[in-house]
């Protein structure tokens, strides 16, 4: 599902052409009227918005502020229909020191950002917080930010489903339903929620903030969105930090099935760690050994349900729930312990903390639908490309091929998604990135979500980039979690220079086998029995 490879002309279709050389809106409402503004560049009733800040909360610091601005639905037309987009900042103290500002992004895509600034403040370091006003953003069609919802129930909203010959009309018939939902609640503004339109969203945020230019800190899909942004507006980009990155040239059903290319090295990794501790875990003397007692957990749970932990767990929830597992090492090998002993009748440890697909929203959050973590998530990886097969045929044999080449999770990524089915509507091509925009990649080298292979796709494209290796590094999401990365990060920022090459530094030894808490509040894998995460 590699995106096809489309002419840069194609950012002269988008805002960039509609707005030749932004300046900061208070210097073109210094210069110009109204009218003339808009006779002259018609996205100036946008870019010329003075925010309504206020303080976002009683419980929040008064420092802390949000606002409420307008963009286009469709930058084509920006005199029609108009979304609401929720931002937030939190002003550096210090302003003999300000670049400008720093815009954040916790991934997703669905993931809502307003409340990054408050969070992030406490985890940045104070010569960043020195340098930049901290500003989120609920990208358009999540959280506050005119919020989509195609009216899920929780059942239509699990896009786990293995592959099965018996079970697969079924899966045909689900993601028919999911599209088929979407499209008749939200019609035509499902085409308009894509990558390309929040990068624009962005420049919208940039021109009314009264900047230049902007930096950048995404995370995960925030790494797409960010180098789209570069891609459009090279000449708008600061200082961009890249955090787990996904491949530009794998969205976007590539990058879901490199879940399951990056997990097979992840558990063959892991059966060689569990082998030599057999003294400790006793999964088993060999790699293969351990393998096997794996699978035949599997195998077990498909014949009758394992129960742990009040959950009865069937083999597939135990291949998609143990799947992120498996690259944090020594947590997989107690999780594996604790299947074992519940399939052994023996009692278990019991009290595993479960993790939560979403961050949960900000206490001055206004309540958003149910389902618009799903219904955002769908309409940007179903509207961002048009090169999705339709023939659910495809799907049936990719599945087939994958499941054999990927035993663990193969099957789960390459069976039908409702993408099948989205109606184009006229929706952009994906962005081709290929530019030399400087940027931070950065990358661990066992991360369940964004593998190393995904980072290195993006480093290729963006030639005018470094990228920070963290070898031996577990989890999702490095920056702020105190790892070797954080330093030329750190750097970056604040000065401006990048490495002179890519740079690899090791984690530190307790770091390479668990991934620990994450340090952010962004979407993060359950385990068992759980939902793998996403970007």
């Amino acid at each position: 599902m590699r995106n096809s490879r489309i002419a840069c002309f194609l950012a002269a279709s988008s805002v960039a052409a509609l707005v030749p050389a932004l300046a900061p809106a208070t210097a073109s409402a210094a210069s110009t009227s109204s009218a003339a503004s808009a006779a002259a560049n018609p996205l100036s009733q946008y870019l010329e918005q003075k925010p309504a800040w206020h303080r976002c909360d009683r419980e929040m610091p008064a420092t802390f502020q949000c606002a409420t601005i307008k963009v286009p639905l469709d930058y084509n037309r920006p005199s029609g229909k108009k979304l609401d987009l929720a931002i937030s900042r939190l002003k550096t103290s210090t302003k003999q020191e300000r670049r400008g500002v720093l815009l954040l992004n916790p991934g997703g895509p669905g993931g809502p950002g307003v409340d990054m600034p408050q969070f992030m403040a406490s985890e940045l370091p104070k010569s960043v917080k020195a340098k930049y006003d901290l500003v989120g953003f609920d990208p358009r069609g999540i959280g506050q930010s005119s919020p989509v919802s195609c009216g899920l129930t929780p059942e239509q909203a699990n896009s786990e489903r293995p592959y099965k010959a018996a079970t697969f009309a079924k899966d045909v018939k689900w993601a028919r339903t999911v599209a088929e939902k979407c499209d008749a609640k939200q019609g035509d503004k499902l085409r308009h929620i894509t990558t390309r339109n929040t990068a624009r969203d962005m420049d919208v945020i940039r021109a009314v903030l009264g900047e230049k230019k902007i930096s950048y800190l995404g995370y995960w899909y925030g790494t797409y969105l960010g180098a789209v942004y570069t891609q459009m507006f090279p000449k708008r980009s600061d200082r961009f930090v890249l955090d787990s990155a996904v491949d530009p040239a794998r969205v976007w059903r590539g990058m879901i099935q490199i879940w399951a290319e990056g997990t097979e090295p992840a558990f063959t990794r892991w059966t060689e760690w569990t082998a030599e501790r057999h003294s400790t875990y006793k999964l088993g003397k060999t790699p293969e050994a351990v393998r096997k007692t794996f699978y035949d957990l599997v195998a077990q749970a498909d014949r009758k349900p394992i129960e742990l932990d009040g959950t009865e767990l069937t083999g597939d929830d135990i291949r998609t729930g143990t799947r992120a597992t498996f690259f944090s090492v020594r947590d997989a090998a107690e999780s594996v312990v604790e299947l074992k002993k519940a399939a052994e009748g023996r009692p278990t440890s019991g009290g595993r903390e479960a993790r939560t697909l979403k961050p949960q929203p900000p206490s001055f959050a206004r309540a958003v639908p149910e389902d618009n973590g799903d219904a955002g998530f769908w309409s940007v990886v179903c509207a961002d490309t048009r090169n999705w097969p339709r023939d659910p045929e495809q799907y049936r044999a990719d599945a087939i091929r994958d499941k054999a080449r990927y035993p663990l999770y193969g099957d789960f990524v390459s069976n039908i998604k409702p993408c099948a089915f989205w109606k184009k509507n006229g929706s952009e091509p994906a962005t081709t990135i290929d530019n030399k925009v400087g940027a931070l990649i950065l990358q661990n080298e066992w991360d369940s979500q964004t593998p190393l292979a995904s980072g290195q796709g993006l480093r290729r494209v963006m030639k005018g980039a470094k990228m920070v290796t963290v070898a031996g590094g577990v989890g999702h999401g490095i920056y702020g979690s105190k790892s070797c990365a954080d330093k030329p990060a750190t750097a970056y920022l604040t000065t401006g220079k990048l490495p002179v090459k890519d740079v690899t530094c090791k984690a530190a030894p307790e770091a390479r086998e668990r991934a620990g808490d994450n340090p952010l509040p962004l979407p993060t894998p359950r385990g068992i029995p759980g939902l793998a995460g996403r970007f």
